[in-house]
């Protein structure tokens, strides 16, 4: 029996199961998208803040060179207009670039980038670049790749998500499509792609997937190279990929086309859950909330209550999404995702917008302004910093806290007030009526003692800011959750039992998934 081609195999295995792996630290969970920051920024974020509240990493907005476009001023999605793969961009050079993932890294932090593959830019006259680069983007020319031409697929348009060729070998809202297929494409794709791991990268957030052919991409990120050692990753382990596949059905394009070599944003989650907590649907159906709604599985799935796309209504979900602008709902809704046990999270951090193009906070010279930090820790100069809510950063140390455990013991009301377990680590109660207070004696799981509710209050030096909880010795509490409340959501876990002691863990792990 000949074994090479079954070690081929097992290492192939290995290496796509890998490249499902945020690869963070050991007792961190979450990703938060610090849109539209700047890297300085992000570096001091990560070490005054989500590393010491236990978050595991960062979403950035891409770093690429792209075209400056300056009406409307300075818009979000310019980012997404490529003139070349220079990493320099509005959030600063490559040093900066350099310099925040080191120092994330240092602190427990991973960084994943928003990679775009799909295209170049849109035709825009004077095309030139936040690094100087011009671009003849009329007639497809992109001298500071170089594209020509010959790279790109025909100048249709996407217009019938029924036809797969259509959708992936048309342009996307104007955006020159890149031909995927083609090996010199492929490479400089490749080199860009190995240019962010030797900078320590953990990852990326490959933007619009479903418009690429799926073979194509597996074999792009087959040849990217493992991450880099010197910034604490284990020998052989692979990047993480996690792809914008749009799905909610009745189309000829599906997000299981592309789990076979990485994870998948689940969009069905961010429509869904909206739905349920805006009262559409009775919050007691998530019960069996995941894969028991026909989504993709546990692994394969990055989830979000929304995303800077369809919180402006572009994308997916429509009035479904919540976000910041229905903040009860919306930190309810979050807190689900976080104390769920079901795929890998993705935390929203925005900016204040009143239109759909708006761009981030910025000078009268288009710089970004960088956010401020309130008295109460809250942000200011127009971010909104959902990750800095203490009901939401809160629940990513209830996450942490859980995890391992599975959902048990649940109750709901028939309707729209719901608690459950996380094995004998946490507890968690919802009430999304509006009229109706929530006053029950629920079974929490806990061993004897009192709890800090850290939805209301945050724990600190063995007390509560906010509501205790009184766990008896038969694991009931007495919960109440008023109609009126701020906050529909109570949640204690055993790392805030006042009285003990609780830190944060930072213990370094390659391979945590914790879901």
């Amino acid at each position: 029996m000949k074994l090479f081609p079954l070690v081929a195999l097992l290492v192939l295995v290995v290496g796509v199961l890998s490249q499902k792996d945020p690869h963070v630290w050991d007792g961190r969970s979450a990703i938060v998208h610090l849109f539209e920051w700047k890297f300085a920024d992000i570096a001091d974020e990560c070490e005054r803040f989500l590393g010491p509240k236990g978050f595991a990493g960062v979403q950035v907005s891409p770093v690429h060179e792209n075209v400056i476009i300056s009406s409307p001023f300075r818009p979000w999605w310019e980012r997404y207009q490529l003139v070349s793969y220079k990493l320099v961009s509005r959030s600063g050079d490559e040093n900066a670039f350099r310099d925040m993932v080191r120092r994330c890294n240092n602190v427990g932090i991973r960084i994943y980038v928003d990679v775009v593959l799909n295209q170049m830019s849109g035709s825009w006259p004077d095309a030139h670049g936040q690094g100087g680069s011009t671009a003849d983007t009329y007639n497809l020319q992109y001298p500071a790749v170089p594209y020509g031409p010959g790279d790109f697929h025909s100048t249709c348009t996407v217009s019938n998500y029924q036809d797969p060729s259509n959708v992936r070998n048309c342009e996307l809202v104007g955006l020159h499509d890149l031909n995927q297929g083609s090996d010199y494409v492929r490479g400089k794709m490749i080199e860009y792609l190995n240019h962010l791991v030797d900078c320590g990268v953990a990852g990326f957030r490959v933007d619009a997937a479903k418009h690429m052919w799926p073979a194509d991409l597996q074999y792009i990120y087959s040849k990217v190279n493992n991450l880099n050692t010197d910034h604490g990753f284990p020998s052989g382990a692979r990047p993480f990929f996690y792809q914008e596949v749009i799905d909610l059905g009745g189309e000829a394009i599906h997000s299981t086309e592309y789990t076979g070599f990485g994870r998948v944003t689940e969009f069905k989650y961010s429509r869904d859950i909206g739905d349920a907590f805006r009262g559409n649907n009775a919050i007691k159906w998530l019960v069996n909330f995941g894969v028991g709604w026909g989504y993709i599985p546990d692994g394969d799935a990055l989830v979000f209550v929304d995303n800077h796309d369809n919180q402006r209504g572009h994308g997916a979900g429509g009035a479904s999404i919540l976000t910041y602008k229905t903040s009860k709902l919306y930190k309810m809704a979050v807190a689900f995702m976080l104390a769920y046990p079901y795929g890998y999270p993705r935390v929203m951090s925005s900016f204040s917008f009143d239109n759909s193009d708006q761009g981030p906070p910025q000078d009268g010279n288009g710089n970004i302004i960088s956010p401020s930090i309130n008295a109460d820790g809250t942000c200011g100069n127009g971010w909104v910093c959902e990750h800095r809510w203490r009901q939401i950063f809160n629940m990513v140390g209830f996450r942490n806290a859980v995890a391992g455990t599975a959902v048990s013991n649940w109750w709901d009301n028939g309707d729209k007030q719901i608690s459950f377990c996380r094995g004998n680590k946490g507890f968690v109660a919802f009430n999304d009526e509006f009229n109706n207070d929530l006053k029950q004696t629920l079974q929490t799981c806990l061993p004897a003692g009192d709890y800090c509710d850290v939805i209301s209050g945050s724990y600190e030096n063995g007390s509560c800011t906010g509501k205790t909880v009184t766990v008896g010795s038969d694991g009931k509490a007495y919960i109440e959750i008023l109609s009126s409340a701020d906050d529909g959501v109570l949640a204690i876990h055993v790392n805030s039992k006042v009285g003990s002691k609780s830190q944060t863990t930072t213990t370094q792990s390659s391979h945590c998934t914790c879901s």
